[in-house]
C-alpha cells in the first residue's frame, strides 16, 4: 500500500473539505463532523461554528489562509488521514486550546522555545490500523526539526477515562516514536519528543 503525505497548503482545500465531507466521526453522526477548525491559529471569538455546514465554510476560508496547519495522507490520489500540527504559541487564541490551559504547560514566551503541536487525527475507518497516523506523525517530527523547532508535543487520552483515543492519537504509537510523558493530570497526558 503506497502513502504519500503531503503538507497541507492552499492549493489542497478541496481534498481537505472533500475528506470531511465523506469521513465519518466515530458517533457517525453528519452533524458532529468539526472539519478541524477549532484547532487553528485563529482568533476563536466571534465565530459561528453551531452547525456543520458553519464548520465548513469557515475550513475551506481557513485552509486558503494558512490558518489550519497539518497533513493529509493519500492513497491511489484520495486523501485516507489527517494529522492536525501547529506551532503551539500560535494556537493560545483558538477554540479547542483554551479547553486544555487548565494542565498543558505553557512555556514562558521569552524562552525561545518552539514546540510543534500534535492536535489531532482523523483516518478514514477503512484505513485504519494501517499505519497511517504513525507515517502522519513521523513528518511531522521531520518536518519539525527542518523547520527548528525544540520539541514536538501531543495530547493523548487516558485509555481509562475515554473509549476511543483516535481524536489525539494512541499513547503507544508516541512512545515508539521517542516521544516521552512530559506531564500528566486528570484530564490527560502531555507528551513531547525532544528534537535537538
Amino acid at each position: 500500500m503506497d502513502i504519500e503525505i503531503r503538507k497541507l497548503i492552499p492549493e489542497l482545500a478541496e481534498d481537505y473539505i472533500r475528506f470531511f465531507d465523506t469521513t465519518p466521526h466515530d458517533d457517525n453522526v453528519d452533524e458532529n463532523k468539526c472539519y478541524c477548525v477549532c484547532w487553528c491559529n485563529d482568533d476563536y471569538d466571534g465565530k459561528d461554528f453551531s452547525t456543520a455546514e458553519k464548520r465548513r465554510k469557515c475550513a475551506l476560508q481557513y485552509v486558503k489562509e494558512n490558518n489550519i496547519q497539518g497533513y493529509l495522507a493519500y492513497s491511489c490520489d484520495k486523501v485516507v488521514g489527517w494529522c492536525n500540527a501547529n506551532t503551539k504559541s500560535d494556537c493560545l487564541k483558538c477554540a479547542s486550546w483554551r479547553r486544555f490551559m487548565d494542565y498543558v504547560p505553557l512555556e514562558e514566551s521569552n524562552t525561545g522555545i518552539k514546540v510543534k503541536s500534535i492536535f489531532c487525527f482523523v483516518i478514514a475507518p477503512e484505513m485504519k490500523r494501517k499505519g497511517i497516523a504513525t507515517l502522519l506523525l513521523e513528518r511531522v517530527c521531520k518536518d519539525a526539526v527542518q523547520d527548528d523547532f525544540d520539541f514536538v508535543e501531543a495530547y493523548p487520552y487516558k485509555e481509562s477515562t475515554y473509549q476511543s483515543s483516535d481524536f489525539g492519537g494512541h499513547f503507544d504509537m508516541y512512545k515508539k516514536n521517542e516521544f516521552h510523558l512530559f506531564f500528566e493530570t486528570e484530564q490527560g497526558l502531555v507528551m513531547r519528543k525532544q528534537l535537538k
